[in-house]
């Protein structure tokens, strides 16, 4: 175990932990233009890669470097890599595979400075790096074309090389956590766990892993149809250091799902939704006030360890969150019974 690793599980044992908030509403707000977005390094290029805001951390380093100060600024603990997107899989819709890995290690090393930065003035309070690993834009359980339902877009070999890549990416570039999040689909999730771990294993490290799915809807599953305990049963034996949902849902909605994770998971419990649910123009009307009085509630009711934001939240959300949850009890971590966990769609106990 790392001292990095350390310090993550003794400031997890001693309060609620922040999560920084959405990337891309702070990326949009900076209005890149197509040459922006390019910069020196692909200049070049004769494809359209606008809105690849991944690759800004190449392109706009100080800019993604302050979009992390301003959420660190704001109280959070952990910030996210700016790699949503930075998987082969992914950047292929910008004919971008080849700069995968040095992709990765750029957004880690932006991310890392600006964690080291406040981390120096709080000794106290150390920040951390979760190297992100998005869902990537394809599926493996699900076919694209209605008319083929046995068709796959993508295998679970690809997949895994695809994470495993990334992985070594973001390790070399400094981060602390690996975060596997917005999960829709439980086989890409597999996927990124069984890289992450051959990762691990090839560069003889082992950081802790962060999890973290979506509920799609008002059904209660994700796309691939898993129940919020079902989906745990299905990821626990990577043994992450927390597990929760972020994302598709606000806080309103997200909470039973939250619930119902607190009471099986015997790991740290992580949420962080959208800032209420997108409007007619695609945008997040939730106000940093109204956000953070359902998540201190939540917070008194003892449902999570880690807590932050998706989609529309901003800085202002993020300091709301820490100033009203500074102080309030984590969530205690249950002692769960021994039994054999089984699951498909949904959970299966074997008593």
């Amino acid at each position: 175990m790392t001292n990095r690793t350390q310090l993550l599980k003794d400031a997890l044992a001693s309060r609620i932990l922040i999560l920084d908030g959405a990337m891309g509403t702070m990326i949009q707000r900076l209005k890149f233009d197509k040459a922006e977005f390019r910069g020196e390094q692909f200049k070049d290029i004769t494809n359209e890669i606008k809105g690849n805001n991944d690759i800004l951390a190449i392109t706009q380093p100080e800019a993604i470097c302050n979009i992390h100060k301003e959420y660190l600024a704001a109280g959070a603990d952990i910030v996210e890599t700016n790699t949503f997107n930075a998987t082969r899989v992914s950047q292929a819709d910008y004919q971008m595979e080849d700069i995968v890995y040095d992709l990765n290690v750029a957004c880690a090393k932006v991310a890392r400075e600006a964690a080291d930065e406040f981390s120096a003035l709080t000794p106290d309070k150390p920040r951390f790096v979760a190297g992100v690993l998005g869902p990537t834009s394809r599926t493996a359980s699900l076919s694209p074309d209605v008319n083929d339902p046995a068709f796959r877009n993508v295998t679970f070999d690809v997949l895994v090389d695809s994470y495993k890549e990334a992985t070594k990416g973001l390790i070399d570039g400094g981060a602390d956590i690996i975060m596997i999040e917005t999960i829709f689909d439980t086989l890409n999730a597999k996927a990124a766990i069984f890289a992450v771990e051959t990762a691990y294993e090839e560069m003889g490290v082992e950081l802790p892993i962060m999890i973290s799915g979506t509920i799609t809807d008002a059904s209660g599953r994700t796309l691939s149809g898993q129940t919020a305990e079902a989906f745990w049963f299905s990821v626990r034996h990577a043994n992450p250091v927390s597990v929760g949902f972020n994302c598709a849902l606000g806080a309103k909605d997200l909470r039973q799902h939250i619930a119902a994770l607190s009471k099986v998971a015997d790991t740290a419990v992580s949420a962080h939704p959208n800032a209420g649910l997108p409007n007619e123009m695609g945008e997040y009307d939730e106000s940093p006030e109204e956000m953070t009085a359902q998540l201190k509630e939540w917070a008194q009711s003892g449902l999570y360890n880690i807590v932050g934001g998706c989609c529309g939240t901003t800085p202002d959300h993020i300091k709301a969150i820490a100033d009203a949850v500074s102080g309030l009890p984590k969530r205690e971590i249950p002692n769960i019974e021994p039994h054999m966990r089984l699951s498909g769609l949904e959970p299966f106990r074997v008593i």
